[in-house]
């Protein structure tokens, strides 16, 4: 079982494709994700678990880095909430979407960074300790920052409560982060022993995510397949070159740059989807794009780990750092 669930934690940029896919073609089976079991949202309650999986891969003394490395955090922070927001607004301007798919791209791109995104910093040979922290800090950040931006950039165009989303990130987040960070302090060879089957198990439920997102909105996006895609991918791309070209402006080392530029470019979009389907409710297709870009953003990150791995970091990077 370890194998397997190993197996799927690895390829997981793979499986968001294939239920992707499988959102397309077999929709009737997956629109149960996007409804209720006993009163509760099945979206929110994967959404929950994967935030509990993630308390417990982090260590309080991950926070301990925000107070040895300010300027460091300072930097990611800014970078975070910036650069994928400001992306996202100019993107969905010059792209001229629907209010619907604005949404949706803003949300994106205010959301903080996803836990996918230490994984890939990893294997890119990035600072993985900033990477952690970044991601953490972010995401505490998140109910106060999430909807205060998304409300200066879209508040005016298109209606929708801030104080809302607030409580639905302290309640999708952060108390199943607090509830997962509590069992690995009072419990932490269950919690050591989860480390092997939790990765996966996030995997599969962003992957349902996924499928039930795109199920629900099938008609309305195969008339719009290529425009969406070409955004979400924009939006991606151009966050790791802003990410890395900043950390470099501002002197950061080589690796706290790639850390960075993953950071930036590899957003929660599960939550994104999260809060699309439930403030942006009357409009489905503000749903797309987070669906899209956790497929999209899992794929290009495994490839910028192996571009850096092995072009960019030997050719450019500091030879003290190479080592």
């Amino acid at each position: 079982m370890k194998k397997v669930c190993a197996l799927v934690g690895k390829y997981f940029g793979l499986f968001a494709v294939l239920f992707l896919i499988l959102g397309l073609v077999a929709p009737e089976q997956f629109k149960w994700v996007v409804g209720k079991f006993a009163g509760i949202s099945v979206l929110s309650l994967l959404l929950g678990i994967i935030m509990f999986g993630m308390g417990m891969t982090l260590d309080p003394h991950d926070f301990a880095l925000v107070l040895k490395r300010p300027r460091d955090m300072a930097i990611g922070a800014m970078a975070q909430f910036m650069i994928m927001p400001a992306l996202a607004y100019f993107i969905a301007k010059a792209f001229n979407l629907d209010p619907a798919l604005t949404a949706g791209v803003v949300l994106v791109g205010t959301c903080p960074g996803g836990t996918a995104s230490n994984v890939i910093t990893f294997m890119a040979k990035g600072d993985v300790a900033l990477s952690v922290a970044m991601t953490s800090v972010s995401t505490v950040l998140a109910p106060v920052l999430t909807p205060f931006i998304t409300y200066q950039l879209i508040g005016q165009q298109i209606s929708f409560d801030p104080v809302g989303m607030f409580w639905s990130i302290i309640q999708i987040v952060i108390i199943p982060i607090c509830i997962g960070l509590a069992v690995k302090t009072f419990f932490p060879k269950f919690a050591e022993e989860s480390t092997s089957y939790t990765p996966a198990i996030s995997a599969i439920a962003i992957s349902l995510i996924i499928a039930g997102v795109i199920a629900v909105s099938r008609d309305n996006i195969l008339k719009t397949p290529g425009t969406i895609i070409l955004v979400v991918m924009l939006h991606n791309l151009l966050g790791y070159t802003l990410g890395f070209t900043v950390a470099r402006i501002v002197g950061l080392s080589w690796k706290k740059a790639i850390a960075l530029a993953i950071e930036v470019g590899m957003q929660n979009s599960g939550l994104a989807t999260g809060l699309a389907k439930t403030h942006f409710a009357a409009m489905p297709m503000a749903t797309v794009p987070g669906a899209i870009f956790s497929a999209w953003h899992n794929i290009s990150g495994a490839l910028l780990a192996l571009i850096f791995q092995n072009y960019l970091t030997p050719k450019f990077g500091p030879k003290e750092e190479v080592k």
